[in-house]
Order: C-alpha cells, then structure tokens, then sequence
C-alpha cells in the first residue's frame, strides 16, 4: 500500500493531537477530583510523548492497515487512575472517563468551526488546512464514539460501571482484564472468521460508523456547516 507523505502529514498531526487531548483531560480531571497519580508521572501534559504507546498507537494500527483489516484500532498509553483516592470515587470515575470523549467532541467542534476561516487561508495551504480540519473532525468523532462503548477499561465501560446498580457494574467491572480482548474479538477476529465463511460479522464497526456519522452530522449542523 503506497501512502504518501501528504497523506501522512494530514492524518498524523490530527491523530496526535486527539490522542494527546482525549489522555491529558483524563489525567486532568482526575487530580481535580483528588487522585495526582498521573499528574505526578508527568500525564497532564500537551506532550505527545508522554501518551503515545509505541505499539498500541503505531505498530499495531500500522500492521492492520497494512493488512487491509475492516476495521483500524489502536490505543494510547493508559491514564493511571487510583480510583481510592477520588474524592467520590463511584461518581467521580464517570467524570474522568467521560473527560476523555468530551474533549474529543470539542476539538470535533473546533475543527469544524476553523473550516470558517479556509478563505483566510494562503491559496498555496488552503487544501492541507482543509485536509487537517476534516480528518481531526472524523478522527475526534471516531475516538469518541469508540470509546463510549460500554466495555471496560474504554471509557463508555467504566462510565456503566459508575452508573450502573452494583449487581450489574460489579460482573462488568470484571471484565476489565478481558476488555482488549474482547474487543480485538469483536472488531477484527470475528468480521476476519465470518468472511471465511461468506457472512458479514462486521455488526460493531457497522454500528460505530452509523453513530460516527451521526455525530458528525450534528458537529456540522452545530457549526453552520451542514
């Protein structure tokens, strides 16, 4: 697959800025609320650096692309949160999760309403502005609606948790160990296993391509761009 260096200099740098916001706001509101387990290991921080797992972020999206897999997945390195030492800590675990997806939906925002000010842009920039702006849209919509599924450790998983009675969050919570798997189950191994066999077993992707348009679609409507 030939990728060129265009493609490559409007995908990375909003991919990178989204990861770093989505980890920093996570780390974040996690020392507001009382926990400074990632503030003191450097994680509320715009560095990029300091949040990219060098296999979850570039290996192993790389090698499914490469592999022309149905679905692209990765992950950042993981925010440490100490759940004890929240101020609430049941309560206060939704607000960290969803800071996240939230920030995600801003920078969503963001981007959306910078595609106002292309005409204000060098006629030689114009295009790779435009390009920037419309991936960091899909790619923040994208992270935001894949991490509210309701599967921990993602952040949708650990927000049921939070809300949930305690004789269902208690059975999901435990599930947390098994999360990655079960996703990597989900999106990839069992699309790969149903086209074996002529069956389309790509039902999560189709679900979260649906909700990402969705979402989309309302960022556009919000930003007078639809």
């Amino acid at each position: 697959m030939n990728i060129s260096l265009y493609e490559l200099s409007v995908w990375v740098l909003p991919l990178v800025l989204a990861i770093t916001f989505h980890e920093a706001a996570h780390a974040f509101v996690a020392d507001r609320l009382g926990d400074n387990t990632a503030a003191q290991l450097g994680r509320v921080s715009f560095n990029p650096i300091k949040h990219i797992d060098p296999f979850g972020t570039v290996i192993l999206p790389a090698m499914l692309l490469f592999a022309h897999s149905p679905f692209l997945f990765g992950y950042a390195k993981p925010v440490p949160v100490n759940f004890r030492k929240l101020n609430n800590p049941r309560l206060d675990m939704v607000w960290v999760a969803l800071a996240g997806p939230a920030t995600n939906i801003l920078l969503a925002l963001a981007a959306a309403l910078a595609l106002h000010a292309l005409p204000l842009a060098p006629a030689g920039s114009a295009q790779w502005i435009f390009d920037n702006l419309k991936n960091a849209l899909l790619i923040n919509a994208v992270l935001a609606v894949f991490n509210m599924m309701p599967i921990p450790p993602l952040d949708g998983g650990r927000v049921a948790v939070g809300l949930l009675p305690r004789p269902l969050a208690l059975p999901l919570a435990r599930l947390e160990p098994f999360g990655m798997l079960i996703l990597i189950g989900l999106l990839i191994l069992l699309p790969l296993a149903g086209s074996q066999f002529g069956l389309n077993l790509d039902v999560i992707s189709a679900i979260l391509r649906t909700l990402t348009g969705y979402v989309i679609q309302a960022v556009l409507f919000l930003t007078g761009n639809a």
